[in-house]
């Protein structure tokens, strides 16, 4: 008896000390454990598909879903709700109108111009379900940039929302000269030559189509193009294959969402924030999704209170400007218990909680074409992921050691790169392999090859270069800055290459050097321009102005000029951007003339001291 309570006093005071110990030495142990083990639940569903050649799309699981809860409300928008049963019927007869109306066959590319509302859904999910590969057009962008877009995905059908028909005036012509044909979300139009959607519908089956149309046998087939802005100036297409669609739609299950979740998507559905993890991590759950149309600070808490939002979706713009509302006694009065997204401050996060009570914010970071993607899933505040050996192991990826003044990777002597030591900021790459494959931009290799960086630690390896500076210390991994020529303002990437060369369209511009800058209190990189006036001819700040409000999206037009006599080059002849980005755009410290953006007088005016201060202050609105 004696010797028995003895051993079991001795497992006792082994398992306490193991627990003890783990604690000490290995403290998120279990919640990675746990974490992982989802994730390589989820995975392995995906590799047996490649083993099977028998892929469960998206779509798949969104058919699925409207046979088993037909009546659950799937989309809520403006106060009407539409069940899963409502958009499965109304986007089978859209697939019947695009089929046997608009002539289209599977393997198509079809672009889509649409603001953020149900028939967005409805026109993707019936142009999936005859096989059609859909590509997101910006509702931001302009002419130029818009018939780039379709150069790019090799569509040859546009697909527009009532409500930007009208914006399409000065490229229209163009499109249908290139035998483009354009189909509006209206019963009838003004233009002889576009065709309308909603008369047809109204004759259309809203039967099922043949499902042999929609049927893949490989992961890698490509579904959606989403463009990004890159180093190249135009937006680039990102391939979207049905691999990064379902990853992206486990999102909200891996961090604990379930089918009675109600989640609040104010993000814009052409990013793939709101459509790849947003809409298919509602379908992959079952859940809910209350649709904005655009984001509202004033009137988001209010939304959440009236629908019983749960989740909710975010950059970290939104949640500065929720910071930023009046307070109010209901504040804390909602059921939202998580925000999924990325680029949330540590300090915004903080003001956050303390004003909205203690929400799961859970980042997440991947660009839209990358092979590398890292979730918080501990919730810690500034970290944009979690890692540990096992998935360093599975995903291969490494920060190494960069050059901000070369604008390169450092090398060694015999030409590897050099991985940083932990807590030390570098480059984040991700090789690629058949688990972390890379699969570029629709139409051109070059641009593809571009983000590609070879013989990275040996000879033949190859590597995702993501453009992001990280760290990470003792497992948790942060977000530093950007290289390279993009930055990000108002939730935008903006290529400092396009906006130089709309610039360099003004006649008093010889040259231009565009790049971001930070602003306190702001997230992301104000757009700068430093430039060099044409010998004979003076800066002209009314030309400039309506040149780029013509021209450039709001988010992207420069909000600071630096006129210089010299611009900084390069050994490689680039243009030198380090300095500029160091320096600001301080009127104290920076003796060359300072120009900033003024809507009321619609023009660049001085930036003097005061108007520098009353940026500072936060009193001034960007």
């Amino acid at each position: 008896m004696l010797l028995s309570l003895g051993w079991l006093s001795a497992v006792v005071a082994g398992i306490f000390s193991a627990h003890v110990l783990q604690k000490l030495c290995f403290p998120y142990f279990w919640n990675d454990f746990l974490f992982l083990f989802k994730v390589l639940r989820y995975g392995s569903r995906l590799e047996w598909f490649k083993l099977t050649s028998r892929v469960r799309t998206v779509l798949d699981r969104f058919i699925q879903q409207a046979r088993r809860i037909p009546n659950k409300p799937f989309i809520i928008h403006e106060g009407n709700i539409h069940t899963y049963r409502d958009v499965e019927q109304r986007s089978n007869r859209l697939a019947h109108v695009f089929l046997h109306k608009a002539k289209l066959r599977k393997g198509d590319c079809v672009a889509l111009l649409m603001s953020n509302e149900p028939d967005f859904l409805c026109v993707w999910f019936g142009l999936a379900k005859i096989g059609c590969s859909v590509a997101f057009l910006n509702t931001n962008i302009k002419s130029r940039s818009l018939l780039h877009c379709f150069n790019c995905c090799g569509a040859k059908t546009l697909v527009v929302g009532a409500d930007l028909l009208d914006g399409l005036d000065g490229v229209l012509t163009t499109l249908l000269e290139d035998d483009i044909q354009v189909w509006a979300m209206k019963s009838q139009s003004d233009h002889t030559k576009v065709h309308t959607l909603l008369d047809k519908m109204d004759a259309a089956s809203d039967q099922p189509v043949p499902a042999e149309l929609r049927a893949v046998t490989s992961l890698k087939t490509p579904t959606l193009y989403i463009f990004t802005s890159g180093t190249t100036g135009l937006p680039k297409a990102a391939v979207i294959s049905h691999l990064q669609s379902l990853k992206a739609a486990g999102g909200f299950w891996a961090y604990g969402a379930t089918q009675d979740d109600v989640i609040y998507t104010p993000l814009p559905l052409y990013h793939s924030a709101a459509s790849l993890i947003g809409i298919g991590g509602t379908i992959e759950l079952g859940a809910t999704c209350v649709l904005k149309k655009k984001f509202s600070a004033s009137q988001f808490w209010n939304d959440c209170r009236q629908h019983n939002v749960t989740v909710f979706q975010y950059i970290g713009e939104v949640c500065r400007y929720l910071c930023n509302q009046p307070k109010t006694d209901m504040d804390k009065v909602h059921k939202v218990w998580m925000g999924v997204g990325n680029g949330l401050r540590q300090d915004v996060w903080r003001e956050f909680h303390n004003r909205f009570g203690n929400i799961k914010m859970c980042e997440v970071y991947g660009s839209t074409e990358g092979n590398v993607c890292f979730m918080n899933h501990m919730g810690r505040i500034g970290c944009v992921g979690r890692s540990n050996s096992i998935y360093k192991l599975l995903f291969k990826y490494d920060l190494v050691k960069y050059d901000m003044v070369k604008d390169e990777p450092v090398k060694d002597e015999h030409g590897f790169c050099k991985r940083v030591d932990d807590g030390e900021t570098g480059l984040l790459v991700s090789k690629v392999s058949a688990l972390t494959p890379f699969f570029g931009y629709a139409g051109s290799k070059q641009l593809t090859e571009k983000k590609l960086i070879r013989n990275v630690f040996g000879p033949g390896d190859v590597y995702f270069n993501t453009g992001d500076l990280m760290v990470e210390e003792e497992g948790f991994i942060s977000f530093k800055d950007r290289v390279g020529d993009t930055f990000r303002w108002k939730g935008e990437n903006v290529a400092t290459t396009e906006v130089a060369e709309t610039l360099g369209l003004v006649d008093f511009l010889q040259e231009v050097n565009v790049y971001g800058v930070e602003v306190p209190g702001h997230e992301g990189r104000a757009g700068m321009a430093a430039m060099i006036i044409r010998p004979g001819f003076k800066f002209d700040g009314r030309k400039l102005f309506e040149q780029v409000v013509r021209d450039l999206p709001a988010y992207a037009r420069p909000l600071f000029i630096r006129l210089q006599e010299v611009m900084e080059m390069t050994s490689t002849f680039k243009q030198q951007k380090f300095q500029l980005v160091q320096s600001g755009f301080n009127p104290s410290t920076i003796s060359e003339p300072l120009f900033i953006v003024d809507y009321k007088q619609e023009s660049y005016i001085p930036l003097t001291d005061s108007i520098y201060q009353s940026i500072l202050a936060g009193e001034r609105k960007l």
